[in-house]
Protein backbone atom coordinates (compact mmCIF):
# COMPACT_ATOMS: atom_id res chain seq x y z
CA UNK A 1 0.00 0.00 0.00
CA UNK A 2 1.30 3.46 -0.91
CA UNK A 3 2.20 5.71 1.99
CA UNK A 4 -0.25 8.50 2.69
CA UNK A 5 0.90 12.09 2.34
CA UNK A 6 0.15 13.46 5.76
CA UNK A 7 0.34 16.62 7.80
CA UNK A 8 3.74 18.26 7.69
CA UNK A 9 4.76 16.72 4.33
CA UNK A 10 1.52 17.90 2.77
CA UNK A 11 2.03 21.43 4.10
CA UNK A 12 5.59 21.49 2.75
CA UNK A 13 4.27 20.46 -0.69
CA UNK A 14 1.69 23.26 -0.44
CA UNK A 15 4.39 25.79 0.52
CA UNK A 16 6.41 24.90 -2.59
CA UNK A 17 3.31 24.98 -4.80
CA UNK A 18 2.46 28.46 -3.47
CA UNK A 19 6.03 29.67 -4.06
CA UNK A 20 6.66 30.37 -0.36
CA UNK A 21 10.27 30.32 0.86
CA UNK A 22 9.63 27.39 3.20
CA UNK A 23 11.55 26.98 6.42
CA UNK A 24 8.39 26.78 8.53
CA UNK A 25 8.66 24.44 11.48
CA UNK A 26 5.90 21.86 11.57
CA UNK A 27 5.14 19.42 14.33
CA UNK A 28 2.31 17.04 15.06
CA UNK A 29 0.06 16.81 18.05
CA UNK A 30 -1.83 13.96 19.65
CA UNK A 31 -2.75 10.49 18.54
CA UNK A 32 -4.28 11.66 15.26
CA UNK A 33 -1.07 13.52 14.42
CA UNK A 34 -2.72 16.88 13.86
CA UNK A 35 -0.23 19.25 12.17
CA UNK A 36 1.03 22.24 14.14
CA UNK A 37 2.86 25.26 12.73
CA UNK A 38 5.30 26.87 15.16
CA UNK A 39 5.13 30.63 14.65
CA UNK A 40 7.78 33.12 15.78
CA UNK A 41 5.28 35.17 17.72
CA UNK A 42 2.28 33.65 19.34
CA UNK A 43 0.99 30.23 20.22
CA UNK A 44 1.30 28.49 16.86
CA UNK A 45 -1.44 27.26 14.54
CA UNK A 46 -3.09 23.85 14.76
CA UNK A 47 -4.92 21.82 12.12
CA UNK A 48 -4.43 21.13 8.43
CA UNK A 49 -7.19 23.48 7.20
CA UNK A 50 -6.13 26.37 9.44
CA UNK A 51 -2.46 26.16 8.50
CA UNK A 52 -3.17 25.59 4.78
CA UNK A 53 -5.50 28.63 4.63
CA UNK A 54 -2.85 30.68 6.48
CA UNK A 55 -0.19 29.66 3.90
CA UNK A 56 -2.53 30.58 1.02
CA UNK A 57 -3.11 34.04 2.53
CA UNK A 58 0.61 34.44 3.24
CA UNK A 59 1.31 33.72 -0.45
CA UNK A 60 -1.43 36.27 -1.38
CA UNK A 61 -3.27 33.62 -3.41
CA UNK A 62 -6.65 34.15 -1.75
CA UNK A 63 -8.48 33.08 -4.93
CA UNK A 64 -7.54 29.50 -3.91
CA UNK A 65 -10.00 29.89 -1.02
CA UNK A 66 -12.83 30.87 -3.41
CA UNK A 67 -13.93 34.26 -4.73
CA UNK A 68 -17.65 34.47 -3.97
CA UNK A 69 -19.30 33.69 -0.64
CA UNK A 70 -20.72 30.51 -2.16
CA UNK A 71 -17.35 29.35 -3.56
CA UNK A 72 -15.72 30.00 -0.18
CA UNK A 73 -18.39 27.91 1.54
CA UNK A 74 -17.96 25.05 -0.97
CA UNK A 75 -14.16 25.12 -0.55
CA UNK A 76 -14.61 25.06 3.24
CA UNK A 77 -17.08 22.19 2.94
CA UNK A 78 -14.63 20.05 0.93
CA UNK A 79 -11.73 20.92 3.24
CA UNK A 80 -13.84 19.73 6.17
CA UNK A 81 -14.78 16.58 4.24
CA UNK A 82 -11.09 16.00 3.57
CA UNK A 83 -10.14 16.28 7.24
CA UNK A 84 -13.10 14.42 8.75
CA UNK A 85 -13.84 11.74 6.13
CA UNK A 86 -10.65 11.17 4.13
CA UNK A 87 -8.26 11.42 7.08
CA UNK A 88 -10.72 9.63 9.36
CA UNK A 89 -11.57 6.84 6.95
CA UNK A 90 -9.37 3.80 6.90
CA UNK A 91 -11.47 0.80 5.92
CA UNK A 92 -12.18 -0.38 2.37
CA UNK A 93 -15.80 0.58 2.98
CA UNK A 94 -14.82 4.15 3.97
CA UNK A 95 -12.69 4.45 0.84
CA UNK A 96 -15.55 3.24 -1.38
CA UNK A 97 -17.95 5.75 0.21
CA UNK A 98 -15.47 8.62 -0.28
CA UNK A 99 -14.89 7.70 -3.93
CA UNK A 100 -18.65 7.33 -4.50
CA UNK A 101 -19.38 10.75 -2.90
CA UNK A 102 -16.69 12.45 -4.95
CA UNK A 103 -17.69 10.66 -8.14
CA UNK A 104 -21.26 11.93 -7.82
CA UNK A 105 -20.16 15.46 -6.93
CA UNK A 106 -17.70 15.67 -9.85
CA UNK A 107 -20.16 14.40 -12.44
CA UNK A 108 -20.80 17.88 -13.84
CA UNK A 109 -17.80 19.75 -12.45
CA UNK A 110 -14.17 20.26 -13.44
CA UNK A 111 -13.05 21.05 -9.89
CA UNK A 112 -14.52 20.45 -6.43
CA UNK A 113 -15.77 24.06 -6.22
CA UNK A 114 -17.18 24.01 -9.77
CA UNK A 115 -15.10 25.70 -12.43
CA UNK A 116 -12.27 27.08 -10.31
CA UNK A 117 -9.14 25.37 -9.00
CA UNK A 118 -8.95 25.80 -5.21
CA UNK A 119 -7.18 24.67 -2.07
CA UNK A 120 -9.87 21.97 -1.76
CA UNK A 121 -8.59 20.36 -5.00
CA UNK A 122 -4.97 20.51 -3.83
CA UNK A 123 -5.58 19.00 -0.39
CA UNK A 124 -8.06 16.41 -1.67
CA UNK A 125 -5.47 15.37 -4.28
CA UNK A 126 -2.82 14.95 -1.57
CA UNK A 127 -5.30 13.12 0.66
CA UNK A 128 -6.38 10.69 -2.06
CA UNK A 129 -3.01 10.09 -3.73
CA UNK A 130 -2.22 6.92 -1.73
CA UNK A 131 -5.70 5.55 -2.52
CA UNK A 132 -5.57 6.32 -6.26
CA UNK A 133 -2.13 4.73 -6.61
CA UNK A 134 -3.56 1.42 -5.40
CA UNK A 135 -6.75 1.35 -7.51
CA UNK A 136 -7.08 -1.24 -10.26
CA UNK A 137 -7.95 -0.18 -13.83
CA UNK A 138 -11.50 -1.43 -13.19
CA UNK A 139 -11.83 0.64 -10.01
CA UNK A 140 -10.51 3.73 -11.79
CA UNK A 141 -13.16 3.18 -14.47
CA UNK A 142 -15.88 2.68 -11.86
CA UNK A 143 -15.05 6.10 -10.38
CA UNK A 144 -14.57 7.76 -13.77
CA UNK A 145 -15.31 11.33 -12.62
CA UNK A 146 -12.83 11.03 -9.75
CA UNK A 147 -10.23 9.59 -12.13
CA UNK A 148 -10.76 12.41 -14.64
CA UNK A 149 -10.52 15.04 -11.87
CA UNK A 150 -7.48 13.38 -10.25
CA UNK A 151 -5.64 13.13 -13.56
CA UNK A 152 -6.40 16.79 -14.25
CA UNK A 153 -5.13 17.89 -10.80
CA UNK A 154 -1.94 15.80 -10.95
CA UNK A 155 -1.04 17.61 -14.18
CA UNK A 156 -1.82 21.04 -12.73
CA UNK A 157 1.52 22.94 -12.62
CA UNK A 158 3.34 22.44 -9.33
CA UNK A 159 0.84 20.13 -7.63
CA UNK A 160 2.32 16.63 -7.98
CA UNK A 161 5.98 17.45 -7.25
CA UNK A 162 7.77 14.24 -6.09
CA UNK A 163 4.58 12.17 -5.76
CA UNK A 164 4.25 9.31 -8.20
CA UNK A 165 2.26 9.84 -11.38
CA UNK A 166 -0.96 7.78 -11.35
CA UNK A 167 -1.58 6.27 -14.79
CA UNK A 168 -5.03 6.35 -16.37
CA UNK A 169 -6.25 5.04 -19.71
CA UNK A 170 -6.86 8.43 -21.32
CA UNK A 171 -9.51 7.57 -23.91
CA UNK A 172 -11.75 6.17 -21.16
CA UNK A 173 -11.63 9.33 -19.04
CA UNK A 174 -13.22 11.62 -21.57
CA UNK A 175 -15.82 9.44 -23.29
CA UNK A 176 -19.29 9.52 -21.87
CA UNK A 177 -19.41 5.82 -21.09
CA UNK A 178 -21.83 5.89 -18.12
Amino acid sequence: MAAAVRGAEELELLERLLGLPGGNKYGVQGERKVPVLQTNNGPGLTGLMTIAAHLVRQARKDQLLGSTAEEKAVVQQWLEYRVTRVNGGSSKEDTRTILKDLNMHLEDKVYLAGNIFTLADILMYYGLHHIMVDLTVQEKEKYLNVSRWFNHIQHYPGVRQHLSNVVFIKNRLYTNAH
